[in-house]
């Protein structure tokens, strides 16, 4: 019988053995002291992988790897590891200025690479809408959509769109382009959508839909912090709609923890360069870590056909969504609301 296999789905079955192989092997070998031959046969292994996978990437080129939040910090780190394993990469950002930057950075890394720019405002709903109609019409395929951008306001501020900011850059615009593209993901299945969340869920406290999504009260620095993640855990509860929603198309629809990172996200503290500084000279929260796990949720092939899945960034252990959010009603409840409330700004972005 014929393999009808797209080209994607013949390199995940490949590289699947070939872990399943290398597992054999250390098994195997280690146990019967066979170590120089182990070490042979795991280098033209991993030459081999790593040959098919530079392969694979040029067979997909046209396959976009689309993120949002890539011109600092993880997003940053993540574009350029995305770009250095052969993938094109259709960006998402205000600043045309800082794409250019990656670019330049990309161009030097990993020469050959497409960077594509869609500039757009998170905070604007129908900006974002607009740069989803953008990227849908300007690419055949899309791989990955990875939601990265994300900010920790540590005061109120309130969108033209009337919500507030954190809320609408850190939930409100991933489920908008996601939405947005789900067509197109579907069409391009196997797929994935990548979201960054963060434990900082877990102090959220309650979740209430309607009051939460609107909800512009002022608050100090303090009190950011449950705001915050209450932002984060709307992002794990959208994962987990959103992967239920998409059940058998060949989209799947993961999240992560990618721990705490020096990355600029509390960029807004006083003296926070200093801090910043300080922390990278003991080696505390190395951004590496980070995008390691946004990069392997985007592309390692044991994560080929799980969704709604929540993994940290130690060891891509699988977690659980804090308990306020956690029920499938609750989700049910949250999106269904979140598609209500913007169901009149979407339809004058049309």
């Amino acid at each position: 019988m014929a393999d009808h296999s797209g080209p994607e789905q013949v390199g995940l079955r490949y590289l699947s053995v070939a872990y399943r192989v290398r597992k054999v092997l250390d098994e195997q070998m280690i146990t019967s002291g066979l170590s120089l031959a182990r070490t042979k046969v795991l280098q033209v292994l991993e030459r081999n992988n790593s040959i098919r996978q530079a392969s694979l990437a040029q067979e997909l080129g046209f396959a976009q790897r689309v993120i949002t939040g890539a011109t600092n910090g993880l997003g940053r780190l993540a574009a350029l590891d995305l770009a250095q394993r052969g993938f094109h990469l259709g960006i998402v950002a205000r600043s045309q200025a800082k794409v250019d930057d990656l670019r330049q950075e990309i161009g030097q890394s990993a020469p050959g690479t497409s960077v594509e720019a869609f500039i757009a405002d998170l905070t604007s709903l129908r900006d974002v809408r607009r740069a989803g109609k953008e990227i849908e019409a300007r690419y055949e395929r899309i791989a990955v959509l990875v939601n990265n951008a994300g900010l920790h306001a540590f005061s109120q501020r309130v969108t033209a769109d009337g919500f507030a900011e954190m809320t609408a850059v850190n939930y409100l615009a991933p489920w908008v382009l996601t939405t947005t593209l789900r067509d197109k993901l579907v069409a391009s299945a196997p797929a994935r959508v990548v979201n960054v969340a963060s434990e900082a869920s877990r102090h959220a406290g309650t979740i209430d839909p309607a009051h939460d999504i609107t909800a512009t009260t002022e608050y100090n620095r303090r009190e950011s912090a449950a705001l915050y993640g209450r932002s984060k855990l709307m992002d794990i509860m959208l994962t987990q709609e959103f992967g239920r929603r998409l059940a058998g198309t060949g989209v799947t629809v993961n999240c992560c923890d990618p721990g705490f990172n020096t990355s600029g996200l509390g960029r807004e503290l006083p003296m926070a360069g200093l801090l910043e500084r300080i922390l990278k000279t003991l080696r505390v929260g190395d951004p590496r870590h980070g995008a390691g796990i946004i990069v392997r949720l985007a592309t390692d092939p044991a994560f080929a056909e799980t969704t709604g899945g929540y993994f940290s960034v130690k060891d891509a252990k699988p977690l659980v969504c804090p308990e306020p959010g956690r029920g499938k009603e609750i989700q049910a409840e949250l999106w269904d609301t979140t598609a209500t409330l913007l169901d009149g700004i979407l339809s004058s972005a049309e």
